[in-house]
């Protein structure tokens, strides 16, 4: 028996510098105490994703990796299931992005699309 499965957004990559820098400098951001969202549209129809942690939260990169493995999965179940097609994201992680709960980490980057004004309903 087959169940149906939740319809997923499908997302490019943003791995150059300049976006990541364009987005920052045109586009609209939300912070929270978690995550810090960057996002602006974009005329491509399909929407993009990145990622971001700075040295300044940890100097040890499998920490920053571990950060980005959890911003990727929280991304994938909200932005994936709830966000607005042609945006381009960036998630920025914090220093409590590490070892708050996946449902509070859920929970602020679901506010900051909303105050965002990119949050679709269910």
């Amino acid at each position: 028996m087959k169940t149906a499965k939740a319809e997923r957004q499908k997302f490019l990559p943003i791995k150059d510098r300049e976006t990541f820098l364009s987005i920052q400098k045109e586009g609209k951001k939300w912070v929270s105490k978690s995550v810090i969202v960057q996002v602006r549209e974009n005329n491509l129809g399909i929407s993009r994703l990145g990622f971001t942690v700075t040295k300044k939260v940890s100097k040890l990169a499998v920490t920053r990796n571990r950060i980005k493995r959890r911003l990727r999965a929280t991304a994938a179940d909200v932005i994936g299931s709830r966000g607005q097609g042609g945006i381009d994201y960036i998630l920025v992680g914090r220093v409590e992005t590490e070892t708050v709960p996946y449902e509070q980490l859920s929970h602020d980057l679901k506010w900051c699309l909303k105050r965002l004004d990119l949050l679709k309903e269910k």
